[in-house]
């Protein structure tokens, strides 16, 4: 392969190197996936307005989330599995974006435990939790997080109960994946991937496996998953989570405006509008649709980001065009990480600043501060 110019040449890499069932938990939604190409075709319809003759020589990308500096409007979404696409993926990523500057969210079902990505980062991460039934292990949780310096919370609210993947089901996702016949001749197929899957001992979902009462290996860790999907979750919950957590409090999963304030009075700090990727409601709007009103609905009280479907710094521009102050990257920074590492959620990175940077000078600006609706053809 020639020059890497944009993240889809990298997703190209991606899946040449990576297990079919781990790309394919990369790639798909939920049943027929139609949330899932929403969110990209409906940022793509989103016309910019390019401006002429106008002083673009200094440009800035900075800005702020949760009140703290970042040198782009992003920080890499909670993805579950990310050492099952490259070995060691969170550490990886997380090393990646301390050195870019913008916030790394570490998923409660990481490969790499919380002490993990501690113990090989200097810069605080962010923590995402899922609402399970065994309040202790919560508990617990949530002081693993304080101890590693957590900077804040990522509560995840769209999972009371998992919408099926196909792609995942006909798989038979696993981790690691099971020795069947199968599964044998993919993986002699990415010998590299083997390669390094081999040289680590993180192969299981290190926050859990060993920690949650009655789970010690990938076959209770299924049963214990499958019970502790909590459906009664409700905003009492939520604030309660807050107040035990003590710290900024972020809440992903919102697609409606009313549920945004309802997170803003339980105590969220941020809100992200999010439809996990097209991973759950399939039927559901795309992100980019629904960000105007709940941005509306929240204000100045409680910061708001676009979650789903960002895959270019033209994505970020729109957004932050349509009401959000930054974003997530999830599906984007993980082509990079399936195919070179570190290395490769840096080059990730890099090709958005690149992407916002020249898309802000062609739309006549020379600050995010100045980004708004009129960057946009009116529909």
């Amino acid at each position: 392969m020639g020059a890497i110019t944009c993240v889809e040449d990298l997703r190209r890499l991606a899946r040449r190197r990576v297990p079919r069932m781990f790309f394919d938990y990369l790639e798909g939604g939920s049943y027929s996936e139609s949330t899932l190409h929403a969110n990209r075709l409906e940022l793509q319809r989103l016309a910019l307005r390019q401006r002429v003759a106008r002083d673009i020589s200094r440009r800035e990308l900075g800005s702020r989330m949760l009140g703290r500096p970042v040198s782009l409007p992003l920080a890499l979404a909670p993805t579950g599995l990310c050492g099952m696409l490259h070995a060691d993926g969170e550490i990886h990523a997380a090393r990646a974006a301390e050195k870019a500057g913008v916030p790394f969210t570490l998923s409660t079902m990481s490969i790499c435990s919380i002490e993990d990505v501690r113990a090989h980062t200097s810069a605080p991460f962010w923590f995402q939790l899922y609402v399970i039934r065994d309040r202790d292990f919560l508990c617990r949780l949530l002081e693993r997080a304080r101890q590693a310096g957590c900077s804040a919370l990522m509560l995840t609210l769209d999972l009371p109960v998992m919408g099926q993947r196909h792609r995942d089901v006909k798989n038979g996702l696993t981790a690691p994946p099971r020795p069947t016949p199968r599964n044998l001749l993919d993986l002699l197929r990415r010998p590299a991937w083997c390669r390094d899957m081999l040289r680590t001992p993180r192969r299981q979902f290190g926050n859990i496996v060993g920690h949650a009462r009655g789970v010690t290996d990938g076959a209770s860790l299924a049963a214990w998953h499958v019970q502790q999907f909590d459906s009664s979750l409700g905003w009492d919950d939520v604030a309660w989570i807050k107040g035990e957590w003590g710290g900024p409090l972020i809440v992903k999963g919102i697609l409606d405006a009313e549920d945004a304030r309802s997170a803003v009075a339980a105590g969220a700090d941020a809100v992200v509008v999010s439809n996990h990727g097209g991973r759950q409601l399939d039927g559901a709007p795309a992100t980019i649709r629904v960000l105007p009103q709940i941005a509306a609905a929240v204000g100045q009280d409680a910061d708001v980001w676009l979650d789903s479907g960002i895959r270019t710094g033209q994505d970020i521009l729109r957004a932050l065009a349509y009401g959000a102050s930054a974003v997530l990257v999830g599906r984007a920074f993980l082509y990079g990480l399936a195919a070179q590492g570190e290395a490769g959620v840096t080059r990730v990175l890099d090709i958005l600043r690149q992407e916002l940077d020249v898309t802000l000078a062609l739309c006549g600006l020379t600050a995010l501060s100045q980004v708004d609706a009129r960057v946009l053809y009116a529909d």
